[in-house]
């Protein structure tokens, strides 16, 4: 099974993540909103589905598809040490913007 990352590298793929987080939707919406093929968007969402990214519900000839979010928690780990280098960042930018004297004129 691919990683979560490499499921995710493809673009579209993300695009059908980004869709499916207002809710469950079916193929055909899918197939509409991304401009797509009906046989690209089951290829993307069967990668999707394998990964444990979304989940799926059939009701008689339709399917539903869902995100699954709790995967992404691999991702959201990777990007942690990131997120506290880049508050870092602005903390200083911010303590050093604070420090500058205020060039302001008043009218």
């Amino acid at each position: 099974m691919a990683s979560t990352f490499a499921v995710l590298a493809e673009p579209r793929r993300r695009e059908i993540l980004d869709l499916l987080r207002g809710g469950e939707r079916p193929v055909g919406d899918l197939v509409d909103r991304l401009a797509l093929t009906q046989p690209a968007v089951s290829k993307h969402l069967k990668i999707l589905l394998d990964a444990g990214l979304v989940d799926v519900r059939r009701d008689s000839q339709r399917r539903y598809y869902r995100l699954r979010p709790e995967p992404l928690a691999e991702i959201d780990e990777w990007l942690a040490p990131y997120r506290r280098l880049w508050q870092d960042s602005f903390d200083a930018l911010e303590r050093h913007l604070d420090a500058m004297p205020d060039t302001t004129k008043e009218s």
